[in-house]
């Protein structure tokens, strides 16, 4: 009989599911389904209701299960990777109040001006909790539920993060663990405790809504026996901690040691090292979370990535092979065409009334091809602001994984070489965050049955590179990329009053 683990990612467009052979770290099949946003809302505003993850976790567990023949006795344990800092409240019963509000949603700048006002000013409040007080993460969400619907915060009695309800789902606990924990802001990443003068600046009364904290290597429990029947598997089946996306992709891509670096070139875009201790930014543009293995994960995070290139690519109704075939035709710098590329908002750096913008716009240059080679070139180099404030912190690249949709592209990852003036390989299993919850469950098993083992010693053995698709810069190109950034960078400060007017005529 075999041995499988269950790795799950719920991400912002949809839910995949791996099974994984625990000899050999062979993914046998995968299942995905899809779910979009809640349409309509105001500006700045994304949301989701929890209960489409559930169902498309389900979903995509039953048929990937399906598709590997897997019987119930040979599932031993499920890993649970989620999009990090949605807010789920749920009321005293465990029913969710209200949809999600997410990552991407930037409608709470006020309220992490508040927070951070009450917490003495941005340095105290990276005193208190290592981090800046972003848009993106958690802490604001709350107080925006307090001030802005009273009714549903007065029901409020745990605040889970997406991975947790999905784990509270399966197991019916309500835990939170560190590295999901670390990008509520309400987290002392430092001493992995919660903080009481964030809490303090919200209610003081929150403490009483938030779960216990567990370590990354712990179980959040075994399946229901509803939901047991419900997925068809058994009730001994383990629920390992999970955590965020970019800690199980942390895990999936082997960046479990100091040297390697993650970049994820999804619908956002994420940099991401390993660290054995905290590593906090004075600027707070650096994110000092915790990991999922029980370190610390030094990271950024910016919200425009392939938003930007599949714009273009759909307005001009290209496959993706007529666009890389197009970008390749335009040289690097794209003539002088510059995106950029604050489509969403920006996190990082922090410019929430960000907007996208086109420099460099003349007869020679508004052309297809290099609309689209401006796209992927401008979110690279916005990537590329955050690796050097890493780099200035002391975290410096040996190796650049590449993950995400981004990296299927062969122009793009020379593109990504050339940028960050570095290799960059990909992996045989391109679903970092599934692959990695699912290796976190076998750790979690694997620990649970008594065998010493560590996350490092399962990641050397399981995540393979495709040395094929190594991608080394161009020097000369290096230097291209290196004037651009000083005009990205340049214009980013230079547009940061013009932004904050635009939002406020777009909301009258």
């Amino acid at each position: 009989m075999r041995t499988l683990v269950i790795g799950i990612d719920s991400g912002t467009q949809s839910t995949k599911a791996l099974v994984v052979d625990a000899k050999n770290g062979n993914v046998l099949s995968s299942a995905a389904h899809a779910h979009g946003l809640i349409p309509n809302l105001p500006p700045g505003a994304k949301e989701q209701h929890p209960l489409t993850w559930r169902e498309a976790a389900a979903k995509s567990i039953r048929l990937a299960i399906r598709q590997a023949n897997a019987k119930p006795g040979e599932v031993k344990a499920i890993g649970v990777s989620g999009q990090q800092h949605g807010f789920v409240p749920l009321d005293k019963n465990g029913e969710v109040i209200r949809p999600a509000k997410l990552w991407c949603d930037t409608s709470t700048s006020g309220e992490c001006d508040e927070i951070t006002e009450r917490l003495g000013g941005p340095r105290a409040t990276i005193r208190a909790i290592g981090n800046a007080m972003l848009p993106g993460f958690t802490a604001s969400k709350i107080l925006w539920l307090k001030k802005k619907e009273p009714k549903n915060y007065r029901r409020l009695s745990t605040v889970l993060l997406p991975h947790d309800y999905l784990n509270f789902w399966l197991t019916g606990e309500r835990l939170m663990e560190f590295g999901d924990a670390s990008g509520t802001a309400l987290l002392d990443v430092r001493k992995r405790k919660w903080s009481q003068s964030a809490i303090q600046a919200i209610d003081p009364d929150l403490i009483t809504k938030l779960p216990r904290l567990i370590g990354s290597d712990q179980s959040a429990g075994c399946l229901k026996a509803d939901v047991a029947r419900e997925l068809g598997l058994s009730t001994d089946v383990l629920v390992s901690a999970g955590g965020g996306d970019n800690m199980m992709g942390a895990i999936g891509t082997g960046n479990t040691r100091a040297g390697v670096i993650t970049a994820s070139f999804g619908t956002s875009g994420t940099i991401y090292a390993c660290a054995e201790k905290p590593i906090v930014d004075p600027k707070g543009e650096i994110a000092a979370f915790c990991d999922s293995t029980n370190r610390w994960l030094p990271l950024l995070c910016t919200m425009n990535v392939t938003v930007a290139t599949e714009m273009v690519r759909r307005n001009l109704r290209w496959s993706h092979s007529q666009y890389e075939s197009a970008v390749s035709k335009v040289p690097p710098g794209a003539n002088g065409l510059m995106l950029l590329p604050y489509l969403e908002g920006e996190r990082t750096p922090n410019v929430p009334a960000g907007a996208g913008v086109w420099l460099g716009v003349t007869p020679k240059t508004f052309l297809a091809g290099h609309l689209a080679r401006s796209a992927m070139e401008g979110v690279t180099l916005g990537m590329n602001y955050g690796l050097r404030r890493l780099s200035e912190l002391g975290v410096r690249p040996t190796q650049i994984r590449a993950t995400g949709g981004g990296a299927q592209s062969r122009v793009w990852r020379q593109i990504m070489a050339d940028v960050f003036n570095a290799e960059v390989v990909t992996l045989k299993v391109s679903e970092g965050a599934a692959y990695g919850a699912a290796l976190q469950a076998l750790w979690c098993w694997r620990r649970a049955s008594g065998e010493e083992i560590s996350i490092t010693d399962i990641t050397d053995k399981y995540v393979r590179v495709n040395r094929s698709e190594s991608t080394r810069p161009n020097s000369q190109r290096v230097r291209v990329y290196r004037e651009l950034q000083d005009l990205q960078d340049a214009t980013s400060r230079a547009m940061r009053e013009v932004f904050d007017k635009h939002r406020a005529f777009v909301l009258r």
